[in-house]
């Protein structure tokens, strides 16, 4: 059974860092794209970081440019975000996404929900003003 199971999430003021952990297990994802979203109350989950097999290319939204890092480590099967400069808009519950292809034609691919066969549960993110 495949789980995406997520951490490092909580409480932190406006301009602090966390870093997020997902670990996988049930099978490897060295293979293949991963990514992470978040949903805030009332919204729908949106794209926020996505990471290609090796590692080689990362992808971001516009709003955390500059400030998120997503990064992975194939032989723990685990990918990461670390949030630095973090704003209370980030405020969100942030899943993990695994199982994307190993190659996509365009960036778009890497963004979509649909693109991903399994998700965390996700970590509650706040971030205080």
């Amino acid at each position: 059974q495949v789980q995406l199971v997520e951490s490092g999430g909580g409480l932190v003021q406006a301009g602090g860092s966390l870093r997020l952990s997902c670990a996988a297990s049930g099978r490897t994802f060295s293979n293949d794209a991963m990514g992470w979203f978040r949903q805030a109350p009332g919204k729908e989950r949106e794209f926020v970081a996505a990471i290609s097999w090796s590692g080689g290319s990362t992808y971001y939204t516009d709003s955390v440019k500059g400030r998120f890092t997503i990064s992975r480590y194939n032989a723990k099967n685990t990918v990461y975000l670390q949030m630095d400069s973090l704003k209370a808009e980030d405020t969100a519950v942030y899943c993990c996404a695994a199982g994307g292809r190993q190659y996509y034609n365009t960036p778009y691919s890497y963004t979509r929900k649909g693109s991903y066969d399994y998700w965390g549960q996700g970590t509650q993110v706040t971030v205080s003003s």
